[in-house]
């Protein structure tokens, strides 16, 4: 059973930094595809950066040059380093895993990023 964890959230003042993560089991982490969304009231879950199984990455417009995703294979596990956070990156933010077999969607829990102004 694919599990996912994730865990750095919490109250920041803009300009501040976070980083996020998600730990993996129950699946071969190394060939899966990663990424992170958010979901702020009333609004949809939107893609925020997604990481390939061979490392490339992609991001939404406005956080590039801000956001970093990455993974570490060895311990399971993908990573947001959130930089120069603005208010309006308040919102829930899940991690996804697809699954390389089937490329079935595994969500998070969710973990809560509040920006302050």
């Amino acid at each position: 059973q694919v599990q996912l964890v994730e865990s750095g959230g919490g109250l920041v003042q803009a300009g501040g930094s976070l980083r996020l993560s998600c730990a993996a089991s129950g699946t071969i982490f190394r060939l899966s595809a990663m990424g992170w969304y958010r979901q702020a009231p009333g609004k949809q879950r939107d893609l925020v950066a997604g990481i390939t199984s061979g490392g490339s990455t992609n991001y939404a417009d406005s956080v590039k040059g801000r956001f970093t995703i990455s993974r570490d294979n060895a311990k399971k596990t993908a990573y947001l380093e959130m930089n120069s956070l603005k208010p309006e990156d308040t919102a829930v933010y899940y991690c996804k895993l697809v699954r390389f077999s089937d490329r079935y969607n595994y969500w998070g829990q969710g973990t809560q990023v509040t920006v302050s102004s």
